[in-house]
């Protein structure tokens, strides 16, 4: 089947993508929501370690969604939101966003849906605050970080976490618990918005968010070790998308604020993070045993977050890293069919996330040469042809004899539309 992929024809796919998401109120299932499972309050013996995984597990592989039996509800999340964001922040520019109130519209979502404070307070050890005065109407000034009743070194801080709980091999984290990768994609989007329209009170937000990493994440080990935890403050795992992107985070926020306190901790995690590439040009996704792997949208995100850092702390030191993770990227995430793969050794699952992230990764580290931009055009045709169900989603993943076609709001769509809305800005 031959697929029109000329600019106008990727506008018509990315504003039925959009009407679909609006439709839905910017609210659907995600790979990971099972616990969001109402059976689990009625049926509590269940609700154990080994039960939790496996329930998990089910859901994400199942090409049948059985969600709607087990009552789990469709929920907005803050990421997909902070993502739609973005995008809608790229339309705009061209006035393909007919609809100007869904940018304040997210703003004030986005602003709801913080963690709250006697959450952020239980897994940092900060007493527990108040939300700061930061509403959808009013900005607020810095002082809203340090509401009356908390002592000075322990700030409200502005935070973000899934809309669901979520069990890792050792710790359940709770449904709307602060992780870093989820509040950075937050405050860049708060950033955009405030670098587009000058509003104050995302600002705010966001020198809270870094505040926050800083404060609270951001850990060391003698003279060798910089990182800064994930999924919680309590963790001591090396993940090194997690360190770039908080460490991009930072940057960012010095460069618009010139607050040199962000600057030194963002580079030194970069150093340490830097310092695991392989000699091949790879990263692996963690340190410990168990997170060996080496997979596409993790190595994106490295990517995009090592570019920014060079910019936003205009520097050339870890120029030679990107350098070699690009070239690396290019020649084993995409097959000879420029299919975008999962993981670097091996084809299937072909997932729409590593899609979408390997159309934001060629246009932003391409450079306009027609190598990257001719691989992005074919990894979207085949997807097109694969992945795109004609009322307006994309399916989650494909595998050689079939297809799981759940349309996930945060995994597939609000991901899908940025990355279309990025194809846009760099056509």
């Amino acid at each position: 089947m031959a697929i029109d992929l000329s600019k106008e024809s990727i506008q018509e796919i990315t504003l039925k993508l959009l009407d679909y998401c609006k439709k839905n109120d910017w609210a659907g299932y995600d790979p990971y929501d099972a616990l969001n499972s109402k059976l689990l309050r009625y049926l509590p013996f269940l609700d154990v370690r080994f039960f939790r995984i496996g329930l998990t597990q089910l859901l994400k592989r199942s090409p049948i969604n059985i969600r709607p039996l087990l009552l789990v509800p469709k929920m907005q999340n803050p990421k997909a939101l902070a993502l739609f964001l973005m995008a809608f922040l790229k339309l705009d520019k061209f006035s393909l966003l007919t609809d100007k109130k869904l940018i304040p519209l997210m703003v004030d979502r986005l602003i709801a849906l913080r963690s709250p404070q006697e959450l952020v307070a239980s897994h940092s050890g900060l007493q527990a605050c108040p939300p700061s005065k930061v509403t959808a109407g009013k900005p607020s000034s810095l002082q809203a970080f340090k509401p009356s009743g908390c002592i000075a070194s322990q700030p409200s801080y502005f935070c973000w976490g899934y809309s669901f709980p979520w069990q890792t091999r050792t710790i359940l984290v709770p449904r709307w618990a602060p992780n870093l990768v989820c509040t950075t994609f937050v405050a860049n989007a708060l950033l955009d918005a405030y670098e587009r329209n000058g509003e104050q009170r995302c600002l705010e937000m966001a020198v809270g968010a870094a505040e926050y990493i800083l404060n609270d994440l951001y850990w060391t080990d003698g003279g060798s070790t910089a990182c800064l935890a994930y999924p919680l403050p309590s963790s001591r795992a090396r993940v090194h998308n997690a360190n770039f992107l908080g460490a991009a985070l930072l940057c960012r926020v010095y460069k618009v604020c010139g607050d040199k306190k962000f600057l030194e901790p963002a580079l030194k995690v970069t150093r340490y993070s830097a310092g695991k590439q392989n000699d091949d040009g790879s990263w692996v996704y963690g340190e410990d045993s168990s997170q060996r792997w080496i997979d596409n949208f993790h190595t994106g995100y490295n990517l995009c977050a090592l570019k920014a850092i060079c910019e936003y702390a205009d520097t050339s030191e870890f120029e030679p890293h990107l350098r070699r993770g690009f070239e690396f990227y290019q020649r084993h995430f995409f097959t000879d069919r420029s299919v975008a793969k999962y993981f670097y050794n091996r084809t299937y699952p072909v997932d729409i996330h590593s899609v979408a992230q390997s159309l934001i990764t060629l246009v932003k580290l391409g450079k306009g040469e027609d190598g990257e931009n001719d691989l992005a055009e074919s990894v979207l045709t085949w997807t097109m042809g694969h992945m795109w169900n004609t009322k307006g989603y994309f399916y989650h993943q494909t595998y050689p004899l079939f297809r799981i076609k759940t349309p996930y709001m945060r995994w597939s769509q609000a991901w899908m539309l940025l990355a279309l809305s990025s194809l846009l800005e760099h056509a």
